[in-house]
């Protein structure tokens, strides 16, 4: 096994290797080709404290009362969580990881209420990035189980549907980018009619920052709630009737049932998609770029996004930068949701 092993490690390393050098190069043209010099830290501290700030975490400013609210809620349950763990008996190993996770959550959040929740305030692409991430994931998820669970009950054409659901999972994401380029346009499109009696006829999207990232958001969440959809209908399938319908002879209603029983049982498989898609959609690229070019200015640009930028510009030292950033980031994000559900699909099991 170790000859394909080892072609397996070079192809997985070796570019992390070499993007790793390059984001603490610069590439720079020379009459013989080009030079890439070793500058060091220079690009993150651009990203994160230099002159792309601004583009790579936002404008921040002071938060408003929503923002100040949001932020108490997380500061007292992140301490509410660690003093639980503390009780708990957790070793000072796990007390440590726990406090380093609580503190960057904690300042996370401090920088995207100053960017979002703030008068004048801008979110950079990093928080873009995770409004389209957690957003999306939670209505793909909500529409998911919800079609899944109509595909369940016994309606006519269920079976016609079934197939219905799934034809936006089967269009490539430039495809998607495309036909709803062409769905929001409200002059010359397929809706002018509805637009026009909407009174939205000559409205663009891409004027308005939060209008272009809700048509992003929207094409992403038709396109991949087929995904959940699918997978949660295979477990809803799987489930063992007679748990229901003896709960339903016990005289459990049917929210009761759904509660207790049915997301109990879903939450294995539910802790898994939710992962994959978490993954997948921090690395969203072709519908911000092909909708909107990542506009009106930066306002729907995604990391990803920013790298490619960089990429095309062939300022390749900030974009292997981001995408290591966008690869710390994920880890965290990540880790942090597979130790929260790990305990309680263990408990559940």
């Amino acid at each position: 096994m170790w000859p394909a092993l080892a072609v397996v490690l070079f192809l997985s390393i070796f570019p992390l290797v070499v993007s790793l050098y390059l984001s603490l190069s610069r590439l720079s043209f020379a009459k013989s080709g080009f030079e890439i010099t070793f500058i060091g830290p220079t690009n993150y501290q651009t990203l994160l404290f230099g002159g792309e700030r601004t583009h790579f975490i936002g404008v921040l400013k002071t938060p408003s009362p929503i923002g100040w609210a949001i932020f108490a809620v997380v500061v007292v349950l992140v301490g509410w969580a660690f003093t639980r763990a503390v009780r708990g008996g957790v070793r000072p190993l796990g007390l440590l990881l726990r406090a380093i996770g609580g503190l960057l959550l904690v300042g996370l959040i401090w920088l995207f209420v100053q960017a979002v929740f703030a008068p004048g305030g801008r979110p950079g692409t990093v928080f873009v990035t995770l409004i389209y991430v957690f957003i999306g994931l939670t209505i793909q998820y909500v529409l998911g189980l919800g079609l899944a669970m109509l595909a369940t009950q016994r309606l006519p054409g269920r079976r016609f549907f079934r197939v219905v659901f799934l034809l936006p999972m089967m269009i490539t994401p430039v495809g998607v980018g495309y036909m709803f380029q062409m769905l929001t346009d409200t002059s010359k499109g397929p809706f002018l009619p509805v637009f026009a009696a909407l009174g939205m006829e000559g409205f663009t999207w891409v004027t308005d920052p939060w209008g272009a990232r809700i048509a992003v958001m929207i094409g992403d969440i038709w396109q991949w709630t087929p995904f959940m959809f699918i997978v949660l209908l295979a477990a809803l399938e799987g489930l063992d009737v007679e748990v229901t319908e003896a709960a339903l002879v016990d005289g459990a209603s049917r929210s009761q049932v759904f509660r207790y029983i049915t997301l109990p049982a879903l939450l294995p498989v539910s802790t898994t998609i939710v992962l994959i898609r978490m993954i997948e959609g921090f690395k969203i690229i072709d519908l911000p770029n092909i909708l909107t070019n990542g506009g009106p200015g930066t306002a729907t640009e995604s990391m990803t996004l920013q790298a490619f930028i960089d990429w095309r510009t062939f300022n390749l030292g900030r974009s292997a930068a981001t995408a290591y950033l966008l690869l710390i980031l994920v880890t965290i994000v990540a880790t942090a949701y597979v130790n929260l559900v790990r305990r309680r699909v263990t408990t559940t099991v």
